[in-house]
């Protein structure tokens, strides 16, 4: 039987609300337009819209897979960020609105340095946050890590939609790096996972990857070792800007001073830090 646009809506807001997702009609309507093409304006204001027996059978797939709490992001294989669109799967954690701030705080560190800085992003995940930085500054040389090998699948898919020149390395945070990486003016940009290993987390990010997710104990064992990675580098990053919890952040400022940064700005989530001084 043919169903119509008003028909569908109507049964995947139902399903999804029984499963008990808050955002069940938002969702219900993204994964109409994804499938069918159809605006989702169009499709509540002309309800009688027909779908095509593939186009429903695509739909209930996607709508059943939503109802099982798994991320509308991996749903979907996309998301947005910074305004653009990356390929994401369960292989990485979806990028979350308040990291677009790095890149907020990123450019107006590199522009004072006339966008010629080298970038390098530590724990890439999808690779959003690099890629947005080359796209953002065409100038700047973009190094990328991630300890995951899947994960740098995943951001590879994403520099190639985008053709963009990114060294990509698979390394235990800098472990892997040159020392010639590091030139001046160079910034660390990390979206460590910072959240302590007791805490509990909601359905949907039960289906993300852990290893993106927790930090150990406190949430910030990654930043120190990062730290301490940085604190033997010859020649030091000029600026490391970092996301966490806010009630983390007196902590790890207090971290970034013992190794010779100092902290130099809070934006929400989002930490800069600068080298001191006496060290440059």
């Amino acid at each position: 039987m043919i169903k119509t646009t008003q028909e569908v809506l109507s049964w995947a807001q139902h399903r999804l609300e029984s499963a008990g997702i808050n955002t069940a009609r938002l969702d219900a309507l993204v994964l109409i337009e994804d499938i069918t093409g159809i605006d989702r304006a169009k499709i509540l204001a002309e309800s009688h819209i027909q779908l095509t027996a593939d186009q429903f059978s695509n739909v209930k797939r996607a709508v059943l897979r939503r109802s099982r709490h798994i991320p509308l992001a991996y749903v979907r294989q996309k998301t947005e960020f910074y305004g653009r669109d990356f390929f994401v799967d369960s292989r990485v954690l979806e990028p979350r609105p308040e990291s677009e701030s790095i890149i907020e705080e990123l450019l107006e560190l590199c522009r004072d340095k006339n966008d010629a800085c080298h970038v390098i992003e530590v724990g890439t995940g999808s690779g959003a946050l690099i890629i947005t930085a080359k796209l953002e500054l065409p100038r700047c040389s973009a190094i990328a890590t991630d300890i995951d090998k899947n994960c740098l699948d995943v951001a590879r898919i994403n520099a190639e939609r985008y053709a963009c020149r990114i060294q990509f390395t698979n390394s235990d945070l800098i472990a892997r790096l040159n020392d010639a990486d590091f030139k001046s003016p160079c910034i660390i940009i990390a979206n460590l996972p910072y959240v302590p290993d007791s805490w509990q987390i909601n359905r949907s990010a039960a289906d993300e990857p852990k290893t993106a997710i927790f930090g150990g104990q406190t949430g910030l064992e990654l930043y120190e070792r990062l730290f301490c990675q940085i604190d033997k580098l010859p020649t030091k990053p000029d600026h490391i800007i970092t996301e966490s919890m806010p009630p983390q952040h007196k902590d790890l400022a207090e971290i970034a001073l013992s190794h010779n940064y100092e902290l130099d700005k809070t934006n929400d989530f989002i930490q800069v830090f600068s080298l001191a001084q006496r060290q440059v």
